[in-house]
């Protein structure tokens, strides 16, 4: 039996957003299981990170089938860590997989077939050992699959019962359209997407967005650090001398700056930003050490940004096409 026991005060530390207009709420940092959770880690770090997530009230654990390394590593992990020490909570708990990049040799081991996405989510079941996922989603288009057999595996896997909601991630907005209304049309809702968003990437500004309002999924913002990119850390590793910079260096400097005077890190800032905007339910992040977890969550309690301040991050960070 385990001995962990989870922090009472849990739920007073970090706000819950609705995913677009369903019934299902998510924190607003979220924990993204993509590194740091194969067996390049160790599972001691691996628990501590899992813990103090749920200790600060982050219940949203992200993972793919192909997580790792090796693949299917990260879920095996996190199953053996909810088996020791979040049984109890399961209820409580979010836990989300994907599929639909390359996991197995052969035509069925990737992509948006109907075989592939009902064959991984099985093997997602097992290694994770769980009777059901809270959320399903089809990891990218697929481009010789008809959007109708992913959308109708999507909705088939609901009702089989090893999944409680379905969403996508890395589509573009045209397409999120698209399968929001085959869902709709099979009688289910497309909860939620899940896009690269950050100060360095911000397509969805153009279009996806909207189409969130439009379509009523929730937006789960993957890679709001740009991989870390927009850290404190990063900005180390360029140095201290500014004279004859690149572009890029220089811009990371003046959000050093800017963060500085509202007395946030660089990440933290970059996170209230990626947060600003209602339509976005949560911000994945990943980290290697609790310590992270615990100063990247302070971006929710930090004051919003004045117009002056989102002016400024307009101009060092325009809004650019997908990369």
């Amino acid at each position: 039996m385990s001995l962990f026991s989870p922090d009472a005060q849990r739920y007073q530390r970090i706000p819950y957003r609705r995913s677009g207009r369903s019934g299902l709420q998510l924190p607003s940092i979220s924990l993204g299981l993509w590194r740091h959770f194969g067996n390049d880690s160790p599972l001691a770090t691996m628990r501590e990170i899992v813990r103090t997530a749920f200790d600060l009230g982050i219940t949203h654990f992200d993972l793919a089938n192909n997580y790792g390394p090796p693949p299917g590593s990260a879920e095996t992990h996190f199953g053996q860590i909810l088996q020791d020490d979040l049984r109890a909570y399961r209820d409580e708990l979010v836990i989300s997989t994907k599929a639909g990049f390359p996991m197995w040799p052969g035509p069925y081991g990737d992509f948006g077939s109907k075989k592939h996405l009902v064959a991984s989510l099985n093997q997602s079941l097992r290694r994770l050992g769980v009777d059901y996922v809270d959320i399903f989603y089809h990891h990218r288009p697929d481009p010789a699959t008809a959007l109708e057999e992913t959308m109708g595996a999507l909705d088939a896997v609901v009702r089989q019962g090893k999944a409680l909601y379905v969403g996508i991630s890395n589509y573009d907005a045209a397409t999120a359209i698209k399968a929001a209304q085959i869902l709709r049309q099979l009688g289910q809702r497309m909860v939620i997407h899940q896009p690269a968003y950050s100060l360095l990437n911000r397509w969805i500004e153009r279009d996806l967005l909207a189409a969130a309002d439009q379509e009523g999924f929730g937006v789960i913002a993957y890679s709001p650090l740009a991989r870390g990119v927009l850290t404190n850390p990063e900005l180390d590793r360029i140095g201290a001398r500014s004279d004859g910079e690149d572009p890029p260096a220089a811009r990371l400097r003046e959000l050093a700056d800017l963060a500085h005077r509202r007395g946030q890190t660089v990440s933290q800032l970059a996170l209230t930003w990626v947060l600003r905007d209602p339509r976005v339910t949560s911000a994945l992040i990943g980290v290697s050490a609790a310590e992270q977890l615990r100063e990247n969550i302070q971006a929710v309690d930090a004051p919003a940004l004045s117009q002056d301040e989102l002016d400024r991050l307009d101009r060092i960070f325009p809004v650019r096409d997908h990369p």
